[in-house]
Parts: structure tokens; sequence; C-alpha cells
């Protein structure tokens, strides 16, 4: 047995487990604030729903192998695809817009490197019906939302707004055919980063224009400012600008699309974006407006690391029960009743020494040891607060059908000892 993961995937111990459970708690609320409702779909997918796609070129990149029943599958790189598989089977059985949301675990065969892994966790909104403006500013506000609740503010990251559909004007009058548009798009979505002579050598007659339109920021795009109007008025139009060089490779996107940096630069694209009108037709379903982002945990993760935003501390029971040896079946009464009544409670199943079993809550990061000791008998308990060491006395009493009453009650412990 190896001490190590696979190349590309992670161990989550207890505190790197913590931390991303930070990220999705603030996932999860954004999405709730917002209006979306969660949804999930399977890890392992046909093959064909992500050639049909992205085209054959994908394999390369995925997790795939034939099943026992001889079909080709794959374990899922995105979600889009099953999103789109699920709204195409279901869509006449919901209100529009939908709005759902989930948060799969992906994976993708490639290069690993600082950011991205074989395996990461992604949090996916997109809604369905809405072919204003209004849809892109909403899952933008989204998107800042969820950062604001990490404690990120416009000063740490910049939600980058650009128009495919201003692209393919621009291509189209500059006499690049369809054929050559996927590839070209794909160009600019990788120029980040070059000098400007390779940009010329990877653009070549198009790198004039090209830089030419860079510097005018796209203010002649009627679809790009429509989304600015939408997001100014959601309160986020300072987390927000035109960058005309965002141009999200993936041909499916056929509007305004978003890309969302660190304002430092150091960090690859934190998420990213946007409107794919005719991706549920492709795929089956009916001709359906649509738009949705992604982002992922382990470039938001670099990011929280950069800025030294901490993770939640690393918690176990909030209640720990530390009893004398003679007292055990009154402390595990205790234990099941507290749990019971909602409440997190653990305790120590060896019955250690006094003194281990607090330094064994400590080590847990319980916040309360319920001591349990000789007073007991004369119906009274020890109560500690392990941070602060303040500590008082709770009186208990068992009733006839052999409930045990806690005067004060737990909810009420901060008041007493505080």
């Amino acid at each position: 047995m190896t001490g190590q993961p696979l190349p590309g995937f992670r161990d989550f111990f207890p505190p790197e487990h913590s931390a991303l459970r930070v990220i999705f708690q603030a996932w999860r609320e954004a999405s709730r604030r917002s209006g979306f409702m969660e949804y999930e779909g399977p890890e392992l997918e046909s093959l064909e729903l992500y050639t049909e796609k992205s085209g054959e070129e994908i394999v390369g990149q995925l997790y795939h192998f034939k099943d026992k029943g001889d079909r080709e599958v794959a374990l899922r790189p995105e979600m889009t695809p099953t999103f789109a598989r699920m709204v195409a089977s279901q869509h006449r059985n919901y209100r529009k817009p939908i709005k759902w949301f989930s948060i799969p675990r992906l994976f993708r065969y490639e290069r690993p490197q600082r950011g991205r892994h074989r395996e990461h966790y992604q949090w996916n909104c997109d809604m369905v019906g809405e072919k204003s403006a209004a849809a892109e500013a909403e899952l933008i506000g989204t998107l800042c939302q969820a950062f604001g609740l990490l404690g990120l503010g416009p000063k740490d990251v910049v939600v980058k707004i650009s128009d495919r559909s201003w692209w393919d004007t621009f291509l189209a009058k500059h006499g690049v055919d369809e054929q050559e548009k996927p590839g070209v798009l794909r160009t600019l979505d990788r120029l980040e980063g070059a000098t400007a002579e390779q940009r010329k050598e990877k653009l070549g007659r198009l790198a004039g224009p090209v830089e030419e339109a860079w510097q005018g920021q796209g203010a002649d795009s009627e679809g790009l400012m429509a989304v600015r109007r939408g997001v100014e008025q959601l309160g986020y139009g300072d987390w927000c600008e035109n960058d005309l060089r965002v141009v999200r490779g993936l041909a499916y996107y056929t509007g305004v699309v978003f890309e969302v940096h660190d304002r430092a630069g150091k960090l690859r694209a934190v998420a990213g974006g946007g409107r794919y009108d005719g991706l549920l037709k492709k795929l089956g379903g009916e001709d359906l407006p649509a738009t949705g982002f992604g982002m992922g945990d382990a470039v938001l993760a670099e990011l929280l690391r950069e800025k030294n935003i901490a993770g939640e501390k690393l918690s176990g029971a909030d209640i720990f029960v530390v009893a004398e040896a003679g007292e055990r079946e009154l402390a595990l009464g205790l234990v099941g009743q507290l749990r019971r009544g909602g409440f997190s409670a653990d305790y120590d199943p060896g019955t250690g020494k006094w003194g281990k079993q607090l330094e064994l809550a400590e080590a847990k990061g319980a916040r309360w040891a319920l001591l349990v000791g000789r007073e007991a008998g004369e119906g009274r308990l020890g109560l500690k607060e392990l941070a602060s060491r303040k500590q008082t006395e709770l009186k208990w009493r068992k009733e006839a059908g052999g409930n045990i009453i806690l005067e004060p009650a737990p909810g009420e412990w901060a008041k007493v000892v505080g």
C-alpha cells in the first residue's frame, strides 16, 4: 500500500475537509439566497454525452472505459451535459426560468498543476428559459454574493465580462469562416500572458485588429452593456469590468461570457461561464435559452490562502461529557439524550483518566465539557467552557419517564458562563 493518493487526486483530512466545508456552505447559501434549487446527477455517464457536446478530441481528457454491459462510459468531466440531459427530459414539469445548482465532483485526465487537479469539486449554477440579460446579471450577482460570504470583495476579485456574439461578428468581418472560427476562439482564449510577438505569431493577420478590439473594451456590445446595467442594479457594479480578452474557448457559448480573476493576477480564473442558448437543442432537447457558470474549489482555496482567510475552525462535537468511572451509566444517558435533543455530544469510550478526557475534549475541538463527577449523586454536574477555562455548576434530575433534565438547559449555557 502506498502512502499517497494517485497523481492529481487529493486526500481531505479533517482540517482540509473543514476548509472545504466552508466553501460548500458559502456556495449553498449564495444559491439559496438567489433562489436556485439543488440537484445532482450520476458520476458515470455515456461517453457519447460528452463527445456530442465537445467533439471526439475531449476523449483524451476523460477517464473512460467500457463497462460490463459493453457500453462506452466516462466519469463526468463537467456538469453541463448532465444538466442539459436532465432539463431536456423534465423541463415541462418546472416553471420557467429554471434555476438549479449543483456541487458535483468532476474528473479530467490532465496535467496536475497549481489550482488544477484530476478531480475537483465545482459549483454549477444554471438558468434555463430566460433570454434577457437579467439571467447573466443574476448569475454574476450570485457569484459575487458567494465571494462576499467567504470574506472576499471587489478589491480581491474582478468579474471580467465579454461577448462571444460580438466576437462572432468581428471574426466574420475579418474573413474567418465558420470552420476556422472554433480554432481561432481557442487561440484567443489561450493568449493570457502572451507577449505581443507571441500574439502576432499565433494570430497572424488578425493580430492587429484583435489588439485594436482589446483596446476598445467592447463599448459597442449592446449585450454586454445590458448585463452590466443589470449587475449594477443588483449592487455589484464595482466588482465588474469589460474585457474582450475573455473569450471562453468552448464552442457552445453564444452570447455574453465572463470570468472571475484575482485582482493580483497570480492565479488561474476562479470561475467562468456565459450564455449557451443552442446547447440544449444540440444535446437532443428543446431550443431553450440558457446561461450558467462553474467555480472550482481548487483555485478558490488557493485564493483564500493567498488572502490569509482561514477556513472553519476544526471541531467535533460541541459538548464532550467527561465522567468518573463510577458515573459511566449517567454519562452515557446524558450523551444519548443530548444527541436526541439535537445537540452534538461525544465522550471517551475508553473511560480514561479525568485529565486525559479533558485533553481529548480540547483536542477534538469541543466547546463545552460537561463534568460528571462525584457530585452527580447530589444532583450536581460541572460545566466548563474549554476556550475560556470558565467553569460553573448545573443541576440535573431524572423524570419518571427516564428523561434527564439539565438546569440550565444547554441552549442557555453561554449566558450562565459568560
